[in-house]
């Protein structure tokens, strides 16, 4: 083991001029190859030791190998590649998942508060606690979905809130999203792989299953039915399969039970939705649309999209259908919005925020924006609306003309950006071609709401940065992931799993057989036929319609740009 770790800590990129970052596996000061290792890794790292470089490297080509073949790939400069999934995962230990959790859950329900409020009678601009011009001028402020709401009064149906631990090992927010929020499929997915690749591991830690997610998602969207509904129609509303997460929307579908379908298969009568299939015209009564906003219905929206349906937002109106998660979230998402975030939780909920944020400065404040500008080259800044790490500006980072070209940018449009101070991203160890090296990581964890609880999957997505120094995790950027094992201390402790296993945990979808949740994890369900539903005994797939008029370049397109928020 100590030759994997020699010259951990070990760099060749000059440190900045900040304090040293958090290691999740070795505290301060402890020797790395060492016994000195945090409390959470004791017990994975005797495991880790008994295997030499070549067998690591072995399981680790294994894990790409396999990604490949099960299509688990995102999309990098136009290029399809398996993700990235490194062999040591992350480990939160119990009482620190237990603060997450919570934290979680609490900034979920004052987002779903400030969105009611928001698109209803906005008594928060009323009270003063944030100004209406911060809210008028988001560009993810639709006022045409007011009262557009499904029957549960349910926005946020999952959220996926970005966070991370900063140098004192303190976790803090980095962002919300709200709107289509990416990534959970690899949460299940990397613990499929991870659980066939290095077995021992799961042998030696009680370890939460992740599998659970399919069967609350499935929940928490058929709650959401219109009331009339005794038994919902629910479909996964996807781009296409030009869209860089389509393999996400192919395995939430198969994983689910229910119909993963494209704008052209819908078509809407009556004020209601239907969807074309083999055996005639079905009613659908809830999307969990993984489309943007701009792209749902061209009657409200972009008049040339060809993604969504027209009549999508009329149908939701009415309440014949619900769209999850809603139209017009992307204000909660607005980085802008987010530092106003503890104050909305004091105020919806009557609670000191559990999870604090990041120090941020708001640029449309003449102070604020004037210490930035004087500050650029030790700051990071971010546009108000970006996603997938796009736009951000490390200023330590950047060049001379960099930076002159930012200063012009934030004079011209301060309501656009934000300003943190650069946080040392805690570092986690990840093989690369010298070995184990600490690598800058965050987490992503997965929130989902039927109405009556939010639930937190145990573990969520961690993301790491491949490059040494580099603090952008995201996929789109070039990063990486790793499986997120939240350990379980309860009094009856559950069964070590392995194999599938240890995605499943013993809990199935509804209405999906043990066999077909099985062979959906196993094969990483990702058929590009989808779902299939049950119509007089037998299953029909959805019939894909072509209208002439169709224009195939602008749906390949629009499919690409979906704003995907990995």
């Amino acid at each position: 083991m100590e030759s994997l770790f020699n010259g951990y800590m070990t760099r060749s990129v000059p440190a900045r001029r900040t304090s040293e970052p958090w290691d999740e596996l070795f505290p301060a000061g402890a020797i790395p190859g060492g016994t000195d290792v945090r409390e959470p890794y004791r017990d994975m790292y005797p495991v880790l030791a008994r295997l030499d470089d070549a067998e690591l490297r072995a399981r680790t080509d294994a894990l790409a190998k396999s990604y490949l073949a099960q299509g688990v790939t995102f999309d990098f400069a136009g290029e399809e590649r398996p993700f990235p999934l490194d062999v040591v995962p992350r480990v939160i230990p119990a009482d620190d998942w237990s603060y997450l959790e919570s934290g979680v859950a609490q900034r979920v329900r004052a987002l779903e508060a400030f969105l009611a409020d928001v698109y209803g009678p906005q008594h928060a601009v009323r009270d003063g606690v944030i100004p209406a011009s911060i809210i008028s001028s988001s560009k993810h402020f639709h006022r045409q979905t007011a009262g557009t709401v499904g029957a549960n009064g349910v926005r946020i149906h999952v959220a996926g809130i970005d966070v991370i631990r900063d140098e004192q090992g303190a976790f803090r927010v980095l962002e919300d999203n709200v709107r289509v929020p990416s990534g959970v499929s690899y949460v299940l997915s990397n613990r499929q792989v991870m659980a066939q690749t290095l077995p021992e591991l799961f042998a030696s830690m009680p370890v939460r299953p992740v599998g659970d997610y399919p069967a609350h998602l499935l929940q928490a969207l058929r709650a959401a039915a219109p009331k009339d509904v005794a038994n919902p129609t629910v479909v996964v509303l996807t781009p296409g399969v030009f869209n860089s997460a389509y393999f996400e929307h192919t395995l939430l579908a198969r994983m689910m039970g229910v119909e993963l379908v494209e704008g052209r298969d819908l078509f809407c009568s009556g004020g209601r939705v239907w969807m074309h299939t083999t055996a005639g015209s079905t009613r659908v009564d809830v999307i969990y649309r993984r489309v943007d906003d701009e792209f749902l219905d061209p009657q409200h929206f972009r008049p040339d999209s060809v993604l969504g349906a027209p009549g999508l937002m009329l149908a939701a109106r009415l309440g014949n259908v619900t769209i999850a998660n809603g139209v017009g979230n992307g204000i909660a998402d607005d980085k802008l919005v987010y530092t106003y975030v503890p104050a909305l939780i004091s105020y919806y909920l009557g609670e000191e925020p559990i999870l604090p944020n990041v120090d941020t400065w708001r640029l449309e404040e003449t102070e604020a924006l004037a210490e930035v500008l004087d500050r650029l080259d030790e700051l990071v800044v971010k546009p108000v609306d970006g996603s997938g790490g796009k736009g951000i500006v490390v200023g330590p980072d950047a060049s001379r003309t960099q930076l002159n070209r930012l200063r012009e940018t934030l004079l011209a449009d301060p309501r656009g950006w934000i300003a943190q101070p650069v946080v040392q991203l805690s570092t986690i160890p990840t093989l690369v071609e010298d070995g184990f090296r600490p690598r800058h990581a965050d987490l992503r964890p997965f929130a989902v709401n039927d109405g009556d609880h939010v639930w937190v999957l145990p573990g969520g997505l961690t993301r790491v940065a491949l490059p040494e120094g580099q603090l952008v995790v995201n996929s789109s950027q070039g990063g990486g992931s790793k499986d997120t094992w939240v350990l379980d201390n309860s009094s009856q402790r559950r069964p070590r799993y392995s194999g599938t296993g240890a995605l499943t945990g013993g809990a199935l979808p509804t209405g999906v057989q043990g066999s077909e949740f099985a062979l959906a994890a196993s094969q990483g369900g990702f058929s590009i036929g989808a779902g299939k539903r049950v119509i007089d005994g037998e299953r029909h797939t959805p019939l894909h319609t072509s209208p002439a008029d169709e224009d195939i370049d602008a749906r390949h397109q629009q499919q690409q740009q979906q704003q995907q928020q990995d």
